[in-house]
């Protein structure tokens, strides 16, 4: 349902600016995924508009770039509460980029040399949704039908006007079984060193998006293999296609196809220390909860290995784990690319079926207030008796508050 409101906002806007005698196509990811038959993400629009153009034309707008020439029209309401967005950018040639991210300035131009200021042939194609005439300067068609990843013009102006573009390939290439054309994979390796310049928010959405796809496997080898990886993340590839990088590509091909972004990132992470990932993940500016569950995945990535000798209390608290599902695929992926057996997951899936959630976490015996009740001040060995009885709780040998109180008497002597 979206995806049609979507896509008559999108017609209605080349409608409009048409109407008003401006020139406005669908522009980018939109025209190849419609060529590809899938439902595009977004719509974009590039016109011969100006910015305040634009906003004279539609009366609900954002301006997102507006001196880059970039509008965010604001269509209707969707199902989920949000507003459709449609970003209507101007013909626009880039003159220089300075910083290898953005242009240091831009002058309005023909839709033509729009074309070719972007980054790939098959990202560079218009389309005019009212006529359904594909406009198309860069042979993005004849790309897209031999299944070709290549860069317009030179690929080595393409990547020193924005680096990350390297990275975009990685991302686009498996997403749509393509092949990198020679020159653009030359001109990707020879720059590859200069990755570092991006912003380390840039460079971790794409590895989300690398990592979220079910095309993450041959993301990571093309990652790998065009010296990127080692730019990204030197700690675990020191190297070009080293064996570490061979046994991560074999651990991620036991994972499932919608496996979590920390999960994934785990598993390319977890031959290093706990600190390690942490400094990796603060780098990355990823958000908290992905950089707790990364780095918890890593810690704990063998620490179910052999579940049957475990402390019954110490399994319990493994399994109650918010993460376990996770950490159960890391193992499995970790056995499979080992050739070794599942027994351990296997085991443990089977008490999380036979254990429900009061068995895994039941309500404590005994609390803080009742040991101060009990005459115990707070302090360090307040805390152990704590652990004791919880841990005893766990194992099946208190089962009452009677029995934990009794329990915490003796602790408070023993410790």
């Amino acid at each position: 349902m979206n995806d049609s409101i979507d896509r008559a906002f999108a017609i209605n806007v080349v409608k409009r600016l048409t109407e008003e005698g401006f020139e406005a196509l669908w522009a980018g990811g939109c025209v190849r995924d419609e060529l590809l038959g899938l439902v595009p993400i977004d719509y974009d629009v590039a016109t011969s508009a100006r910015p305040e153009q634009v906003r004279k034309i539609f009366p609900r707008t954002v301006a997102v770039g507006a001196s880059f020439g970039v509008i965010d029209v604001i269509g209707p309401i969707l199902p989920n509460g949000k507003p459709v967005l449609i970003q209507v950018a101007t013909f626009r040639a880039d003159l220089g980029y300075t910083d290898g991210r953005r242009p240091d300035a831009i002058r309005y131009c023909s839709a033509r040399e729009d074309a070719l200021r972007r980054d790939f042939t098959i990202n560079g194609m218009f389309f005019d949704p009212l006529s359904g005439k594909l406009v198309d300067y860069v042979e993005g068609q004849i790309d897209l039908k031999s299944k070709l990843l290549r860069a317009i013009g030179d690929p080595e102006l393409r990547f020193a006007e924005d680096r990350l573009r390297m990275l975009r390939a990685v991302r686009i290439a498996p997403r749509f079984q393509l092949t990198i054309d020679a020159s653009t994979r030359a001109s990707i390796i020879a720059h590859s060193d200069t990755l570092g310049a991006v912003s380390a928010e840039r460079i971790s959405d794409e590895l989300r998006k690398i990592f979220n796809h079910p095309s993450r496997l041959e993301g990571m080898r093309l990652f790998i293999e065009l010296g990127l990886a080692k730019q990204v993340l030197p700690e675990v590839f020191k190297g070009d296609e080293t064996e570490g990088g061979q046994n991560i590509l074999a651990i991620l091909g036991g994972l499932t196809s919608n496996a979590s972004f920390p999960l994934v990132l785990a598993s390319v992470l977890q031959n290093l220390s706990k600190k390690n990932a942490y400094e990796i993940c603060r780098r990355l500016k990823l958000s908290n909860s992905e950089l707790a569950i990364t780095c918890e995945l890593v810690s704990l990535k063998d620490a179910l290995l052999m579940p049957e000798k475990l402390r019954l209390c110490e399994l319990k608290k493994l399994l109650a784990n918010p993460n376990i599902q996770d950490l159960l695929e890391l193992m499995q992926a970790n056995l499979l690319g080992g050739d070794c057996d599942l027994n351990a997951v296997k085991f443990c899936r089977e008490k999380l079926a036979l254990w429900n959630f009061d068995i895994l976490t039941p309500p404590q015996l005994i609390g803080g207030e009742e040991l101060k009740e009990l005459g115990l001040k707070p302090g360090p060995k307040f805390k152990q008796i704590l652990d004791f009885i919880r841990d005893e709780q766990l194992d099946g040998i208190l089962k009452t508050h009677q029995q934990a109180v009794l329990r915490a008497k003796e602790l408070e002597k023993l410790l």
